[in-house]
């Protein structure tokens, strides 16, 4: 048995196992005592699991991020309760009846017994209440329904002030709009252009805010944020001094939160920077700087840190009704087990709706008569190959063909662009439409050098996320959206927070707070100011720039492994590298990838499990990783390995893993996968490569066309009206009896073997129907032709001469 030690440090008395004891040891015991373990706790979470000395029997041992083990590797020792503790916890909040036992309690009184530290393990009766005689229930001052941006940063600045906090989510955190942003950490610079022509004060203020909450914003993460120059280009001499002025009103804006002032290039300079750019008529570029963040890996990090400071989470748990007390005073809510359907009360001061375009449900619950207050907008993205950006630097479209602004920018070594801006239905998973697909794409046409082929088929990933833009229905026209977030509360006493943007979430939650602190009378509870402005996120303490090179030498991965491993999860890249399997190799000696062209390895399959609870395959291969945003067929391959692997951290049955592999299939159709892309597609069939078999004609001609769906139907119709036989394939028959039918009247014998020579590419004497694809687009995009093409791709003429020798492949 592995040995225990105290961390005397700490007024909370927690039981810290070496690294192999994998039981939950954070703020689950403690001593009996009436004061609140969470006012010990410090500003800065990191020293809960680093650089606090630590002591096993007489001998002091200490962690720190500079000699922890001789390799910089921060202690690994904290391991956050697992999802049945949470659960637990907050069953043990339930005004219905008795506090369940815990299985974990239970289980922590054997295991101190038989070291003799069973006196520092209260018992379940004791820990449910400061005071047992007069409650039989624990009651949360807050409970956040949301695990989104929103929620998860008010869970962190309400716990980090010290209260007792709650938050709970339908689906997984971040599930929704959070993980489907257009991953920028800015102010917005058309924010700023509305507020100076149309003298829009609220603009002013929301793009001042989001400039100064976006130098914080970079802090709190380093390693899962950073700056990112974006290029204007400037195709007017006129517009130079227009550009160039608005971006330093945007730098002086930002005052000292600036990261880097704009600059102004020439055409040489520019073209330099960013050669896909259209080089006609380009006058020059203006660069400003804004930042970029990995979306849902920092909403998972400020989940991670405030569970750190004692935040009870549980995510895939949905509130099915509000608890109501005799006045009508909202006390708590009812909830659900997604995946047992049990179902508890949880008892709370305060409910907190931040559940963003899913606002309107939760108030209804409270109101059934309420209006609605949110109208969604859908943003749709798209994802593209690397090589149509550099890696350092974005581009902005300021003025699109019909006025919106398109981002077109790096993200996690691919290309992402968007964002479309339309109206839409609250649904979990929207479907990108294919003509918001096709319009990213021609805008993207306009500013890409002409010998750069956009192609539908290089849309390696879609998705849309829906932005929750909300009325304020406390103001006077009630039809007029709110430019800023909105905090509402109801008459009974329901606290809404909606609207706002990533980069001020922070902002969000400290107003969030604030407000309920009052609402609810909770001003004895705190123990400190907000304090996220200074905290930084789970991660971030021990991690530097250069960190990757050690995971290197340590665990043998490769490069572009370990340098994303440290980009997501900052110092706790060494633990999941530490639950990595040897590969068997020379090189790499650890780090087994998912799919062989990105970095993501099977331990962060374990990590996520572990550590990050994640509950589903769709957890982990949109949100843990970001592998279905990237590639949605490559996350499609990689679902047996994330299945297998998930089956046996969590148990899952081979009934389960049948249904995960159809749910997040029926997710990848969200990502841009075409349902019959899937259909009767089973898990057994990925693993055996049958779904590279059964890929759907359409895949298999957008992945080398840029056809709209009405040009693909008219060349599929045409070919099939050539195919006389109808066997799926263009014959030398064929042919001649079209060309008669075209008006071709004297066809010599073996013209038309020739002619099918000539776009016959896998030398089987017959045309097929991607073959076909191929010579019409080349038609379309290069003006490419030869016989065949000027043959069956033009219209039917009444009078026709004899094949030209000299097109039809038999001249010298």
């Amino acid at each position: 048995m592995s040995r225990l030690f105290r961390l005397p440090s700490l007024r909370t008395t927690a039981l810290v196992a070496v690294p192999t004891i994998t039981a939950s040891t954070y703020l689950l015991t403690r001593p009996a005592s009436d004061q609140d373990p969470l006012s010990s706790l410090p500003a800065d979470p990191s020293t809960l699991y680093y650089n606090k000395p630590l002591h096993l029997d007489s001998a002091p041992f200490s962690f720190s991020p500079a000699n922890s083990d001789g390799h910089g590797r921060p202690s690994q020792t904290w391991t956050p309760p697992t999802r049945a503790d949470m659960i637990d916890q907050l069953r043990q909040a339930d005004p219905t009846g008795a506090p369940a036992q815990s299985q974990l309690w239970n289980a922590l009184l054997g295991l101190g017994k038989s070291v003799g530290l069973a006196d520092y393990i209260p018992s379940p009766a004791t820990a449910s209440s400061s005071d047992p005689s007069t409650n039989s229930h624990e009651e949360f001052d807050l409970l956040i329904v949301g695990g989104g941006a929103t929620g998860a940063g008010v869970a962190l600045d309400a716990a980090s002030r010290g209260l007792k906090v709650a938050l709970v989510e339908r689906d997984d955190f971040s599930s929704g709009t959070s993980s489907k942003s257009t991953k920028l950490v800015h102010g917005g610079v058309r924010y700023l252009q509305k507020a100076v022509f149309e003298l829009d004060y609220e603009q002013y203020k929301l793009v001042r805010e989001a400039l100064h909450e976006r130098k914080t914003f970079l802090h709190t993460a380093p390693y899962l944020s950073h700056p990112l120059p974006i290029m204007l280009p400037i195709y007017k001499w006129w517009q130079i001094p227009y550009f160039w002025s608005g971006c330093k009103m945007y730098d002086a804006l930002a005052g000292s939160h600036n990261m880097e002032s704009s600059y102004l290039l020439g055409k040489g300079k520019a073209l330099e920077a960013f050669p896909m750019l259209k080089s006609e008529g380009l006058c020059g570029a203006v660069v400003y700087y804004d930042g970029q963040h990995n979306d849902s890996r920092m909403n998972m990090a400020l989940i991670m840190t405030a569970v750190q400071y004692g935040a009870t989470v549980a995510n895939h748990v949905e509130v099915t009704g509000l608890l109501k007390d005799a006045d009508g005073k909202v006390t708590g809510t009812k909830m659900r087990d997604v995946f047992t359907g049990k179902e508890w009360s949880v008892a709370a001061k305060g409910v907190i709706n931040a559940t963003g375009p899913f606002t309107d449900g939760l108030r209804q619950m409270d109101e059934p008569t309420t209006s609605d207050i949110v109208s969604p907008a859908s943003g749709v993205h798209i994802t593209l190959p690397n090589y149509y950006a550099p890696a350092k630097i974005g581009l902005i479209d300021p003025a699109t063909s019909d006025g919106r602004v398109i981002f077109f920018l790096p993200w996690q070594g691919n290309t992402i662009a968007g964002t479309t801006d339309s109206a839409a239905e609250v649904t979990q998973h929207p479907i990108p439409k294919e003509e918001e697909i096709e319009w990213i794409l021609n805008e993207v046409r306009n500013y890409l050098s002409p010998s750069i082929r956009v192609r539908r088929g290089d849309v390696l990933s879609a998705w849309s996320g829906l932005r929750p833009l909300v009325k304020d229905p406390a103001a006077k026209n009630t039809e007029s959206l709110v430019r800023n977030h909105m905090i509402n509360v109801s008459k009974s006493g329901l606290l809404t927070i909606a609207g706002g943007k990533w980069t001020s979430y922070r902002h969000m939650a400290e107003d969030t707070v604030d407000r309920a602190v009052v609402e609810y009378n909770l001003q004895d509870k705190v123990k400190r100011p907000c304090v996220t402005k200074k905290i930084q996120l789970i991660g971030s303490h021990g991690w530097s720039k250069m960190m990757f090179i050690k995971l290197i030498q340590q665990f043998g991965l490769e490069s572009d492994v370990a340098k994303h491993l440290t980009d997501t999860y900052g110092d706790r890249a060494w633990g999941v590298c530490s639950m990595a399997e040897p590969t068997g190799m020379r090189w790499p000696v650890h780090g087994t990838r998912l799919d062989p062209v990105y970095p993501y390895i099977d331990a962060e399959v374990k990590w996520a499990c572990r550590r990050e609870y994640a509950q589903t395959a769709v957890d982990v291969i949109a949100r843990r990783t970001r592998l279905s945003f990237l590639n949605a067929e490559a996350a499609l391959e990689a679902l047996p390995k994330v299945i297998d692997i998930m089956a046996i951290e969590l148990g899952w049955s081979k009934n389960r893993m049948n249904q995960e592999f159809k749910d997040a299939t029926a997710f990848l159709e969200s990502m841009g996968i075409a349902r019959s892309r899937t259909d009767g597609l089973s898990l057994d069939d990925v693993r055996r490569g049958k779904h590279r078999v059964n890929l759907a004609i359409e895949d298999e001609v957008l992945s080398r066309t840029v056809f709209s769906a009405a040009e693909l139907d008219e060349l599929k119709a045409k070919f099939r009206e050539i195919d006389q036989d109808r066997d799926g394939k263009i014959s030398e028959k064929d042919l001649r009896v079209t060309m008669v039918k075209l008006g071709y009247p004297e066809v010599p014998k073996g013209t038309a073997k020739r002619l099918l020579r000539e776009v016959d590419s896998n030398g089987d004497g017959k045309v097929e129907l991607e073959e076909f694809l191929d010579v019409a687009a080349g038609v379309k995009e290069l003006g490419l032709s030869n016989a065949f093409s000027d043959i069956v791709l033009s219209p039917p003429r009444t009078q026709q001469g004899p094949v030209p020798v000299g097109r039809s492949g038999g001249g010298v």
